[in-house]
């Protein structure tokens, strides 16, 4: 019965990713309206199964998990007038556009009215959908079910000042200037090195994996055998280009690996963007940036320098202003920036006229730096020009989450890359194959019999920096 919405959700993904990779920009409000259009079909085909979902009587976990995932979905319609959910699309549509040109000419004002009318269609959506601790909350869950801003508060208020004191603490190894940050590489002859990294490495499956350019990497799943990723390369610091391939093969490992009998269901993907995350963060900075799985890509690289060396500037630690390009040590300080600035946009106490001020006045108090402009501070991310306030705390959930699988692997089978697919097997019977069937906090339970412990990312950076 959900085949006809799978099939309108096939098709967004694909003009989604076309968007951001060979779309025309002259083709951004037809696009918008198309998009629109989908979306409401999609919300009345859906509410079209609506007796059948109410009627179902589950007697077993995928028939809980089908009905749990779409009456969330039904509780969002109850509460989202249609034209909301569309003005919301429309105006994201043509916003995503305008945020790339104001981020390539660092022009704020040609943003900010697309921000404010952002912000107060997603003030609305909170206060339709309710809450109990704060309006933001209700934004939260529609990205990581069941978690608040009081979740949110105890995982920052643990993480933020223990992770300035590892800051403050790590050798200068890690910290010094590095040749590399500065230096120039053909962007022809590193697209080859990704190949390599991608498919002889990571062993990504040719057939159902593909590698595209776009100005903010991303994955995308249309099914289980068409998952795509996108890298982007600014040409130089090669490091950069390199982990955010891994990053989003983490995902697409994800969406490949998620069971076949789940397909043309709600339950084929991810129960919420913090697990999702969780995969990109595992295979980036745990298994990408381990010495070990330096060692294996190194022959590719092309370089002179020592493994150690090639080492230390995969795993440098500098207080800079870009979130995309942090490491593992100061990037949820980023995400705190964020998360500050999103809670009180909802809560009403901030506007969009003061985004960048205080944007660039908490990245000096946690990470003692300001942006040079717009571009480096403010504009720096996609995501609010898609209208996706209440995404940006899912990153640091997915580093706790990494934190407690590196944990976890290490202790049930140890933690060996040179055998990447013992361990694509471990993460597919414990995550993986059960798509949406449990909610996040179940499946940590039911997987690692705890659920977002910080205390396993900060002894996994302890353990390498310190």
């Amino acid at each position: 019965m959900y085949e006809d919405i799978w099939a309108v959700e096939h098709a967004l993904n694909l003009l989604g990713w076309d968007i951001q990779t060979y779309m025309p920009t002259a083709g951004a409000k037809a696009r918008g309206e198309a998009i629109a259009r989908l979306v409401t079909l999609r919300r009345k085909l859906l509410l079209n199964i609506r007796k059948n979902v109410e009627k179902l009587e589950p007697s077993n976990d995928i028939e809980r998990g089908l009905k749990r995932v779409l009456e969330r979905e039904y509780k969002y319609y109850d509460a989202v007038p249609e034209e909301l959910d569309v003005k919301l699309n429309k105006i994201t549509s043509e916003a995503t556009v305008i945020w790339r040109e104001a981020k390539r000419k660092n022009d704020f004002s040609s943003f900010k009215p697309y921000l404010k009318e952002i912000i107060e269609i997603n003030k609305e959506i909170a206060q339709r959908l309710g809450y109990r601790d704060h309006p933001y909350s209700a934004l939260l869950d529609l990205y990581e079910e069941g978690f608040t801003v009081s979740d949110a508060d105890r995982i920052f208020s643990e993480l933020v000042p223990n992770l300035l004191k590892i800051l403050e603490k790590i050798n200068d190894r890690f910290t010094r200037k590095f040749r590399f940050e500065d230096e120039k590489y053909d962007i022809n002859e590193m697209a080859k090195v990704i190949e390599k990294i991608a498919y002889d490495i990571l062993k990504m499956p040719k057939d159902r994996f593909r590698i595209d350019i776009s100005p903010h990497p991303f994955t995308v799943s249309m099914d289980r055998d068409d998952v795509r990723v996108t890298v982007r390369y600014e040409g130089y610091d090669f490091k950069r280009v390199i982990y955010s391939l891994i990053h989003e093969c983490g995902h697409a490992i994800y969406e490949l690996q998620i069971d076949r009998n789940l397909e043309y269901t709600p339950l084929a993907k991810a129960p919420s963007m913090g697990f999702h995350e969780s995969q990109s963060r595992f295979f980036e900075n745990i298994i990408g940036r381990s010495y070990d799985f330096i060692r294996l890509i190194y022959p590719y690289l092309n370089v002179k320098d020592s493994v150690d060396e090639i080492y230390y500037y995969f795993n440098s630690v500098k207080r800079q202003p870009i979130r995309v390009d942090a490491d593992e040590v100061t990037y949820n300080l980023h995400i705190a920036i964020r998360y500050e600035i999103e809670k009180k946009a909802i809560e009403g106490s901030l506007n969009a006229d003061e985004f960048p001020s205080v944007f660039d006045e908490l990245m000096e108090r946690y990470l003692g730096i300001r942006p040079k402009d717009y571009a480096e501070g403010v504009l720096q991310d996609i995501h609010w020009s898609q209208g996706s306030f209440g995404y940006f705390p899912t990153y640091t959930l997915g580093n706790v989450i990494a934190g407690m699988i590196y944990y976890h692997l290490k202790k049930e089978i140890g933690f060996n890359v040179d055998n990447i697919d013992k361990i694509k097997e471990w993460l597919r019977e414990k995550v993986h194959r059960y798509g949406a069937i449990y909610s996040p906090k179940e499946l940590q339970l039911k997987s690692f019999n705890e659920a977002y412990n910080p205390s396993r990312l900060l002894d996994y950076l302890r353990e390498k920096y310190l």
